[in-house]
């Protein structure tokens, strides 16, 4: 039994409390977020109509992820996910780098999310708003991991309305054209790098699998919520694509800073484009909600083995969370949120969570059929797309990725260094 934490922590066990209902939730918050309100616009401009080719090899791509992550989950239910996966399956180093990418990764998307709300609530001061925004999901998570799935509840209902109401004014105007949806002059370089864009908007399965510690019955519910969670957001990005192109079209689309709301008001729509506007941040208000509780549980994970400050694996006596942990998640979303550039926490998040599937992808092809293998094909799918598209985005994200990610290997070899000597 683990020995209890100092400064009123208990034993570093959570509570098994979500279920099916609630997992589903918190990754349809994670995915169906502030994503489709801000990838469409780059991806367009990657790719134009073919925008469509790059959100189905998203999608293929997800679809392996997810399948190769619930595996995974299912075998190893524990906070920490890929981290986790990785050290047991393919060694400690991999099982370190992919948290590594993970949570750094998904801090630059805490702070791309915070960014977001400012930017659709109160454009002047979007930093002031990104950083009380910050401050008040860390409260959220901070009193317990059921008030946040209640909470991600309503964020979801709120957005898939939002989400609807654009569809319909879109494909009921008479500015919607079928024609605008031609892919003839997509590059497979540009449609790449659009799938890479776009995949940024399906990353949030992973959340439910770094809950596993959390959940009732992890062997049932992880695999049955991962693919329903990955289903509803296939089905409604798709839909909000095809309702954009067939109204701005493609150049349009590119071109467009607020992509939905500049489609509502071409679809006639006006009196819908405030509801959008907060739609947007509610949106993002979900994602950065669900990337705290996310990026916390795997520092939880990493601290447990010491890669990490160990006093960050305490878990709060009353709350049942890793408190330390989310703290230190907001203060540095808070620096982040503050000081950032939208854009570049976008595409440096992109390349960290690649790497990050790409490891899960790598652990799923060492299981055997007794503990619940895939078909092969699907993990040889998911890691080779994830590197293609890693290396497709922006050469900007793939730089400064790519150092970041080297940093942290230099970090674990200095450690591993320094132990074997003392």
């Amino acid at each position: 039994m683990s020995k209890p934490s100092t400064g009123g922590s208990v034993p570093e066990e959570l509570r098994r409390t979500l279920g099916v209902a609630d997992a589903v939730m918190i990754g349809l918050g994670s995915m169906i977020g502030a994503g489709i309100f801000a990838a469409l616009a780059p991806a367009a401009r990657a790719a134009g109509s073919g925008l469509l080719i790059g959100l189905a090899l998203a999608a293929v791509v997800a679809y392996c992820n997810a399948t190769s992550s619930a595996r995974l989950a299912a075998r190893y239910p524990a906070s920490g996910g890929t981290y986790v996966y990785g050290r047991e399956r393919l060694g400690e180093f991999w099982g370190y780098l992919a948290g590594w990418a993970f949570v750094v990764g998904k801090t630059a998307s805490c702070a791309a999310m915070a960014l977001t709300v400012g930017s659709y609530v109160w454009p002047g001061q979007a930093h002031a708003v990104a950083v009380a925004a910050v401050v008040a999901l860390t409260a959220v998570n901070y009193a317990g991991v059921q008030k946040s799935a209640w909470l991600t509840r309503v964020i979801v209902a709120v957005v898939l309305a939002v989400l609807a109401a654009v569809v319909v004014a879109a494909l009921t105007s008479g500015a919607a054209d079928v024609a605008r949806l031609d892919v003839g002059s997509a590059t497979v370089g540009g449609v790449l790098q659009a799938a890479g864009l776009l995949f940024f908007a399906f990353a949030g399965y992973a959340r439910i699998a770094t809950l596993g510690e959390e959940v009732r019955d992890p062997a049932r519910t992880i695999p049955r919520a991962i693919p329903i969670a990955l289903g509803i957001t296939l089905v409604v990005y798709a839909t909000v694509a095809v309702s954009v192109l067939m109204v701005l079209g493609p150049d349009g689309l590119a071109g467009a800073s607020a992509p939905l709301s500049e489609a509502t008001r071409a679809a006639g729509a006006d009196w819908l484009v405030p509801v959008v506007r907060v739609g947007a941040a509610v949106a993002a208000l979900g994602s950065l909600l669900a990337l705290i509780l996310g990026v916390s549980r795997t520092i939880l994970a990493m601290a447990r083995d010491r890669h990490l400050p160990h006093a960050l694996a305490a878990v709060h006596a009353k709350f049942q969370v890793p408190h330390r942990a989310e703290l230190l998640v907001g203060a540095v979303v808070v620096v982040a949120a503050a000081t950032g550039d939208l854009r570049g926490a976008i595409g440096f998040s992109s390349f960290g969570v690649l790497v990050y599937y790409a490891v899960a992808n790598a652990s799923a092809w060492t299981l055997t059929p007794d503990e619940g293998r895939p078909n092969r094909l699907i993990p040889a799918v998911g890691l080779a797309g994830c590197l293609v598209l890693a290396f497709a985005l922006p050469l900007s994200s793939v730089i400064s990725g790519a150092a970041v990610i080297a940093l942290g290997a230099a970090v674990y070899a200095l450690r591993r260094a320094l132990t074997a000597r003392g």
